[in-house]
C-alpha cells in the first residue's frame, strides 16, 4: 500500500540493452515476447494469433482474433503515455489498472520497471499480470533476440497440471531442488498461497501447478518425465537438497531415476539426447 487511496505492484528486470532497444522490443516484438499458453489472454487463447502493441498515445494494445489482417480484436489497453526509451503507460479496458513501464539506463543496460496502480475500490481482473510475466519472458526475450530465429513460439499440444496444498512452496521447491522453471514473479513467503495460477516450462510444454482439492492419492497415477542435460548430476543436486529418490540411475530400458516431491508426486528425469530443444 502506497497510502489509503491505492494499491500498487510491481517488479522490475535489467536488461543488456539500451533503453531505445529495449523499448522498441517491448513494443514492436510484444508478439515474440508474449508466451502463447492458453492461459496467457485474455480473451479466447483458442482464437489469438496476434498480440500487437499499437504505437503512440491512443494507440492500443490488443490480441488479435482469427486472422491477422482482419478487425476482430481484444482490447487489453489504451495508450495514455508513449515516450519512447522512457516510458510507456497505458489504462486497462478490462479492469480498473493503470499500468506504467520505465526505461531507466543502468550501467551495462536497461532497468525495466513496471508499476501497477489499482485505485481504492478498483478491480483487478488480470491487469496486473504484467508485473509477473515481464521479469521472465521479456527478460528472457532480450537475452536470445540477437540470435532467436524471429518466429512466434507455439506450445505443444499438450500441458500438464500437478496438483498441491501448498503450490507456491511447491514451485520454490520444484525450481530449488529439480531446477525445473524460475523464480521470477513467486513470492518468497507463504503468505499469498492464495495465488491463482503458476506456470512455467519444459522445452515447449507448459507445466501448471494447481490446489489439491481432497485428499492426495498416493502415489499418483502418472508421473511427469523430464529430460535434463546431466542424470547424474541432476540426481546429485536432488540428493542434496532432500528429494526423496525412489529409483537411483537404472541404464534400461533408458537412463533415468525417479523422485518424489515434497508433497510426493513422483517425477522420472531421464538423460537427454544432444539435440533436443
Amino acid at each position: 500500500m502506497t497510502d489509503k487511496q491505492t494499491l500498487t505492484v510491481s517488479s522490475e528486470v535489467e536488461v543488456a540493452v539500451d533503453p531505445i532497444t529495449a523499448f522498441n522490443a517491448f513494443t514492436d516484438e510484444m508478439d515474440l515476447w508474449w508466451e502463447r499458453g492458453y492461459i496467457n489472454f485474455w480473451s479466447d487463447g483458442s482464437r489469438v494469433v496476434e498480440v500487437r502493441c499499437e504505437s503512440g498515445t491512443g494507440g492500443r494494445i490488443i490480441e488479435v482474433l482469427d486472422d491477422a489482417t482482419g478487425d476482430e480484436v481484444f482490447v487489453r489497453g489504451r495508450i495514455t503515455q508513449w515516450e519512447p526509451g522512457v516510458r510507456l503507460a497505458w489504462n486497462t479496458d478490462f479492469d480498473d489498472v493503470l499500468t506504467e513501464v520505465r526505461f531507466e539506463p543502468v550501467a551495462g543496460g536497461t532497468r525495466v520497471v513496471v508499476e501497477h496502480t489499482v485505485p481504492v475500490g478498483g478491480r483487478d481482473a488480470g491487469g496486473t499480470a504484467w508485473s509477473r510475466v515481464v521479469p521472465g519472458w521479456f527478460g528472457s526475450w532480450i537475452a536470445r533476440r540477437a540470435h532467436d530465429k524471429r518466429e512466434s513460439a507455439e506450445l505443444a499440444r499438450l500441458s500438464l497440471v500437478v496438483s498441491y496444498e501448498r503450490p507456491l512452496a511447491a514451485m520454490r521447491w520444484l525450481h530449488e531442488t529439480f531446477g525445473l522453471g524460475g523464480s521470477d514473479g513467486v513470492p518468497v513467503s507463504d503468505a499469498d498461497e492464495g495465488h491463482q495460477w503458476i506456470e512455467f516450462r519444459v522445452g515447449d510444454v507448459a507445466v501448471m501447478l494447481g490446489q489439491l482439492e481432497g485428499p492426495r492419492a498416493a502415489p499418483a497415477g502418472f508421473e511427469p518425465w523430464v529430460y535434463v542435460d546431466d542424470l547424474e548430476s541432476h540426481l546429485d543436486r536432488a540428493r542434496a537438497r532432500g528429494a526423496t529418490i525412489v529409483s537411483g540411475i537404472e541404464e534400461y530400458p533408458h537412463s533415468h531415476y525417479v523422485a518424489e516431491d515434497l508433497e510426493g508426486n513422483r517425477w522420472r528425469f531421464l538423460q537427454a539426447r544432444a539435440t533436443m530443444g
